[in-house]
């Protein structure tokens, strides 16, 4: 893909990311370090849960499906960061084996009143696992450079 900047966003315009499948040994390593709850961790604690066995953390579920966004090469070129997420839901638990994917429509495209090297635009984002089933949606804000 060419290298995008905000001048080349535009409402409705959809990307779509390859997969990611979790390993049951990925999903531990994260909750070690990030998220020791039992359901991540604990597969027997996990197995008499909520959940009925272990799941991976919703914060890993986000920080994959932006590394697949990333990887993407949609907003390499042009992101100059964020100032925050809207909406994160986890609507579905993610388990050892599945496999996510991410999806990205633009929502909104502002060029930016004060800063006439950069804009926002606002995306949707929606997650789902190999059949189809959404596990994750959000809105992110990015500020994105313009062209020149």
């Amino acid at each position: 893909m060419q290298a995008l900047y905000f001048d080349d966003f535009e409402p409705g315009q959809t990307f779509h990311s390859k997969g990611a499948t979790l390993s049951e040994s990925q999903i531990l390593d994260f909750a070690l370090l990030y998220d020791p709850q039992p359901f991540h961790l604990d597969k027997e604690a996990a197995a008499e849960g909520p959940f009925d066995g272990l799941i991976a953390s919703g914060f890993q579920t986000l920080c994959v499906a932006f590394r697949l966004f990333y990887q993407e090469k949609v907003i390499n070129a042009c992101s100059m960061g964020s100032p925050g997420l809207d909406e994160l839901r986890w609507t579905r638990p993610v388990r050892p084996g599945d496999t996510i994917k991410v999806q990205a429509t633009v929502k909104e495209v502002r060029p930016s009143r004060s800063k006439p090297d950069r804009g926002t635009v606002i995306m949707d984002y929606v997650t789902t696992n190999q059949v189809d089933e959404t596990v994750m949606t959000f809105t992110a804000i990015h500020i994105f450079a313009r062209k020149g």
